[in-house]
């Protein structure tokens, strides 16, 4: 499943807004408040004329270190941490709880308790995967691997579909069906098609780490004959990709199909019956990047059974990784986390399965988390420094000279049409099918996952609910949603070094207020831009001004 677009703050790490846990106090006409601000990571000697960046944060900058459990180090990362361990303090609470079965608690303290059971899931070894694999074995076909493709996807299995349930990008306020490219696990296309020498050294690893978790599952002898196959078709699939520049065009990648049209490029994928399995009863779809599916039908075609039943085999294995044993566990960390990403050390378990809680039970954990860390007055303030910075962005854009009288009214009707949603949801989701036991992790994410799937899957023909949150309340992250043209802050985001309700403004307005300025920026930059007030792809700017 996808989500659907979001342009999130993440990679805004805001150095400058708070270097330690040390605390000053002002006094101002309002009285005394605790201003959360540190001057030591500042390096005086540098003017702030000359180089602002270096000025507020150089020192800091000389003498962090990134910590070899992380891939970097800042304000975001410290307040990520932190907030990992406010959530372990729940979920543990819930955890020894003992709460009756069906409760909030139960399930996310089950859940939690689950994946924290080593000992079990170390007994149990390839055990709950085998079902999967046996299915995979008994492919006789290319209709049966179809088959099997689409009800893999409805239980949350498998790569080589990939679609979801969200606005049409040209008529927002309704659900469509749209279908991305997907089949591969490294980033994106240029990691199978480089033939630089750090490329090729991937590559190299990646076959390595695939013949690894073969020989885990107990197929020593296969596994590098079945790396190569992998490999080999992934890249085909690759070729097919968007590049990362082409996925950032939202006109390229809104390609609408009535599905008999659509069934026509595609001579070897029975589309109305792989839509009839997943459960859609759409007479029209959307496909962001066409040329995969294409692609895919005629590999179908030409590849044989036994490549794609080794292909389904390692995306399982690979995928349920953090749910087998802990050297499936490491194999993973040693290619996709230390290889990839340059982290030193595996994540302790703990943060593991309080983000797989979130990202299973977000609402539930959520509902328990705002109770004990959200404060309805941090919300007013949240509004205010919102609404300041909203009311500055619509001075700035009224100033600039470039842009004509008739993109201009546009522009500031977009920008005062903004939907602004702090701290968390008014509707929260309801899980009453998943269930959870404190000692089956693999059957708990079995479970999660075709709820997800069947809460998707409810939107379709329905009206586009404005109200649903893109993220959980406690994501420390915040975004702007274009088909939504809604600017979103979690409650996890709305806390020290980034917001404290007792903080001096010029603390927020320093912190968070770069945050909620970035974000709206988003729905101007070169992708938001492409949407209306209303949320809808659509041309509005002259020719001129574009």
């Amino acid at each position: 499943m996808k989500k659907k677009l979001l342009l999130p703050a993440a990679a805004l790490l805001l150095l400058a807004a708070c270097q330690n846990d040390k605390s000053h106090q002002t006094t101002s006409s309002t009285g005394t408040r605790t201003v959360f601000f540190d001057t030591a990571g500042m390096d005086t000697t540098v003017k702030p004329g000359d180089n602002f960046f270096l000025y507020a944060n150089g020192k800091w900058m000389k003498n962090a270190q990134i910590p070899k459990t992380e891939t970097g180090w800042g304000s975001f990362y410290t307040l990520y941490n932190d907030n990992l361990k406010n959530l372990r303090d729940i979920l543990e609470k819930s955890a020894k709880s003992n709460a009756a079965k069906g409760t909030d608690e139960q399930k996310v303290g089950d859940f939690y308790a689950s994946g924290m059971d080593s000992l079990t899931i170390e007994k149990l070894g390839t055990t709950p995967i085998k079902p999967l694999l046996s299915k995979i074995d008994n492919i006789k076909n290319a209709d049966e691997l179809i088959n099997f493709i689409a009800e893999g996807f409805r239980n949350g299995e498998g790569d080589l579909l990939a679609f979801g349930v969200e606005p049409d990008d040209k008529s927002s306020q309704k659900n469509a069906l749209i279908f991305y490219q997907s089949g591969i696990n490294l980033p994106e296309r240029s990691y199978y098609l480089d033939q630089d020498e750090k490329a090729k050294k991937i590559r190299e690893q990646y076959l390595a780490y695939i013949s690894k978790i073969f020989a885990l599952s107990g197929d020593s002898l296969n596994g590098v004959k079945y790396a190569n196959d992998i490999l080999k078709l992934e890249t085909a699939l690759a070729q097919s990709h968007f590049t990362p520049v082409e996925q950032r065009d939202p006109q390229k990648n809104y390609n609408k199909f009535a599905v008999s049209d659509f069934q026509k490029q595609l001579p070897n994928l029975d589309v109305k019956s792989v839509l009839t399995k997943l459960g859609a009863n759409v007479d029209t779809i959307i496909v962001r990047q066409p040329k995969y599916y294409q692609t895919l039908s005629n590999l179908i075609k030409t590849q044989p059974i036994q490549i794609w039943k080794e292909k389904l085999k390692f995306d399982a294995l690979n995928e349920n990784a953090y749910a087998l044993t802990q050297k499936f566990r490491d194999a993973r960390f040693e290619f996709f986390d230390k290889t990839l990403k340059g982290r030193q050390l595996p994540t302790e378990r703990w943060k593991s399965m309080v983000n797989n809680t979130d990202i299973n039970l977000g609402d539930l954990l959520g509902q328990l988390y705002t109770e004990e860390y959200f404060k309805p007055e941090a919300k007013k303030r949240m509004v205010e420094l919102v609404d300041n910075l909203q009311k500055v962005y619509e001075e700035r854009i009224k100033k600039v000279d470039w842009m004509t009288a008739e993109t201009k009214k546009k522009a500031l009707e977009k920008l005062n049409a903004f939907v602004k949603k702090i701290g968390y949801t008014d509707k929260w989701k309801k899980y009453d099918d998943v269930e959870i036991s404190k000692t089956t992790f693999f059957a708990n994410l079995q479970s999660a996952k075709k709820h997800a799937y069947k809460e998707m899957m409810d939107k379709l023909g329905k009206p586009v609910d404005k109200t649903e949150w893109g993220m959980t309340p406690p994501t420390v992250n915040a975004y702007y949603n274009p088909s939504f043209n809604e600017i979103v802050f979690p409650t996890g985001i709305l806390q020290f070094p980034f917001f404290a309700f007792n903080a001096d403004d010029a603390i927020n307005y320093g912190a968070i207020g770069a945050v909620i300025g970035h974000e709206m920026t988003h729905g101007f930059d070169d992708q938001g831009r492409q949407y209306d007030a209303a949320g809808n792809l659509k041309e509005w700017w002259t020719k001129e001004d574009a």
